[in-house]
């Protein structure tokens, strides 16, 4: 993008496990590539910025959502069936409103938690 003069807006879909060490068995390796996201992000956007790029970095970091790993979530006894969940439209929504912000406006970070988490 920057070597086209084009600007742009990268998004990384991240986790709330980006944040936080969550405790729970077998999920060591999720949460250390999380946290690589959440560093990676900051690392490009603080690049970007050093060379005047316009290119704007959105980290989306949602709480357990609705998606196809929810189901081996369940099975390991990670989750119960009554864990209050996000859909894949909510996290869509925050795209939608990252990318509605105008040009000067860098939206960082959107932390989304099902309501009712007790994370």
């Amino acid at each position: 993008m920057k070597e086209h003069n084009i600007d742009g807006h990268i998004f990384n879909i991240n986790s709330i496990a980006g944040h936080y060490v969550l405790n729970y068995p077998r999920i060591e390796i999720y949460t250390a590539t999380k946290h690589a996201v959440t560093a990676l992000t900051e690392s490009m956007r603080k690049q970007m910025a050093v060379q005047i790029s316009k290119v704007r970095f959105t980290s989306i970091s949602p709480g357990l959502t609705d998606t196809e790993m929810i189901e081996d979530a369940k099975k390991l006894n990670l989750i119960k069936d009554t864990s209050p969940v996000l859909y894949p439209e909510d996290i869509a929504d925050a795209v939608e409103y990252a990318l509605s912000t105008p040009p000067h406006v860098q939206v960082h970070e959107i932390m989304i938690r099902p309501t009712g988490d007790a994370l």
